[in-house]
């Protein structure tokens, strides 16, 4: 029986699911660790590290009860019976696999810990995303290194959160992913992880496969919708060049049963810190299979991806009379989607940059995102300074409308409810004229927009059409 957890990380996917499970399992001590003492003291705050809805309340209710943070990893490590390994695992951006591969240091350094400081037998459970057969880097690490007396049963444990709502996912999950080695001692420790889901989720939702599957299983999932949205954004790009509405065209496709209708929403493109990084793994594990023809299928799932976000910003130069040098340009939205102030692998940054480099004055608006993070995720790729001035040419606001003062255009990269209620008549009365409205997730009415005076771009939409449509309702 599991009386105490350890959570080795505390970022997206350890701080939430520790808390969750806390609250559902009041009989559990779980205590979540991490090296990063400024990481560790916002968890201890009213000001969480972690932007979710929900995710305050949870944790309010369970600190200092029965969930706890702190950096001091080692004895946490002792007096676990289960330790989840919750730790980054980036794309290389070096070496063998760079660009594909995933770095996985932090997932043996973790390993190696655990082995080191253990002092009696422990399950431990990979809940990073990770290529295939990466228990198996793990469980040969701790075995090298296991002393008398002590063993370790290796899970995958993969997590299916989508941020913005990732409370409610782990509330009401569509299933839970437990993978084992398939033997008895394997078998009951999938079963000692089970009996602390089935607190609160229904056993007919708990999957229990090998270890390999587990791990695959992750992967192909969060491929497979990238893929829906590449697929869609190519569509998108048709209907532009065509003059036919993506909107009409997805509702068509999504009505077919087969198909459904989620992840049909074309914009700029995914982001996030799994998507890319999962199907680059795909791409960089069929590659080491010697399957060139699956790598290539799938490593066109990102090159779909740039494309879009690529197309977009020039869409912006092209209609800004081919030229956007020395004018100012109002970004709303830098999170890489809503409800979250995660901006990993943003469509805002790619846009930003692409504009920066074209000598474009940003004025960024985000209601999530600390100017400081906005700051380094522009001055900053892979390590390397770029040449634009992100001092001189980057503005952070602190609300929309300040932001789209003298602006020649406003660029909407993120869908927050906010800019659904936003006056736009005073927006537009504070532009220069004409007054461009780029809208990168089809989420504002183009009609409304148009009649207020705005020239409105749209995600799928040729610009003949819009205006044609919107003569035809005058």
């Amino acid at each position: 029986m599991v009386l105490k957890i350890c959570c080795i990380g505390a970022g997206y996917v350890g701080g939430p699911t520790c808390s969750v499970i806390a609250l559902k399992c009041p009989d559990i001590k779980v205590v979540v660790t991490d090296k990063s003492e400024s990481r560790i003291q916002a968890w201890n705050s009213d000001r969480l590290p972690v932007y979710e809805p929900g995710l305050d309340e949870v944790v309010k209710q369970c600190r200092g009860r029965n969930l706890f943070f702190t950096t001091d990893v080692d004895t946490a490590i002792k007096e676990a019976d289960l330790i989840f390994i919750s730790v980054n695992t980036p794309t290389k951006t070096f070496g063998f696999g760079k660009g594909r591969a995933a770095d996985l240091r932090y997932i043996e350094a973790a390993g190696r810990r655990i082995a080191e400081v253990a002092k009696s037998s422990k399950i431990v459970v990979e809940k990073s995303t990770v290529p295939v057969r990466a228990a198996e880097s793990i469980n040969n690490i701790l075995k090298a290194n296991t002393k008398p007396g002590v063993s370790f049963q290796v899970l995958s444990n993969p997590e299916f959160l989508a941020e913005g709502s990732a409370i409610n996912d782990l509330l009401h999950p569509d299933r839970i992913l437990i993978g084992g080695e398939q033997t008895e001692e394997g078998r009951e420790a999938v079963q000692k992880l089970c009996c602390i889901y089935k607190h609160w989720i229904p056993e007919e939702k708990i999957l229990t496969m090998n270890t390999w599957s587990s791990e695959l299983t992750k992967l192909a999932a969060n491929a497979f919708l990238a893929q829906r949205i590449s697929a869609i954004n190519s569509i998108s790009a048709i209907c532009e060049a065509t003059g036919a509405d993506i909107t009409e065209v997805a509702h068509g496709i999504g009505t077919d049963s087969r198909i459904g209708p989620k992840f049909l929403t074309a914009s700029v493109g995914f982001g996030g810190s799994c998507f890319q990084k999962d199907v680059l793994n795909i791409v960089y594990l069929s590659e080491c299979l010697n399957l060139p023809a699956v790598a290539a299928f799938w490593h066109q799932v990102i090159e779909m991806n740039n494309f879009q976000r690529t197309r977009f910003a020039r869409r912006i130069t092209e209609k800004l009379f081919n030229t956007v040098a020395g004018k100012n340009i109002a970004v709303f939205g830098f999170a890489f989607k809503k409800d979250t102030g995660d901006t990993r692998e943003s469509p805002a940054i790619y846009i930003c940059k692409h504009l920066l480099e074209e000598g474009a004055n940003l004025h960024v608006y985000d209601p999530k995102v600390p100017e400081q993070q906005i700051r380094i995720d522009l001055t900053y790729s892979e390590g390397i300074e770029d040449c634009f001035k992100v001092d001189q040419q980057v503005t952070v606001c602190t609300d929309p409308y300040s932001a789209a003062v003298n602006t020649h255009a406003i660029v909407l990269c993120t869908e927050w409810d906010e800019f659904l209620g936003l006056d736009y008549k005073k927006i537009y009365d504070s532009m220069f004229k004409p007054a461009f409205l780029f809208d990168g997730r089809k989420m504002l009415s183009i009609e409304n927009l148009q009649k207020i005076g705005f020239h409105v771009e749209t995600i799928g939409v040729k610009t003949s059409r819009i205006q044609n449509r919107n003569v035809a309702d005058a």
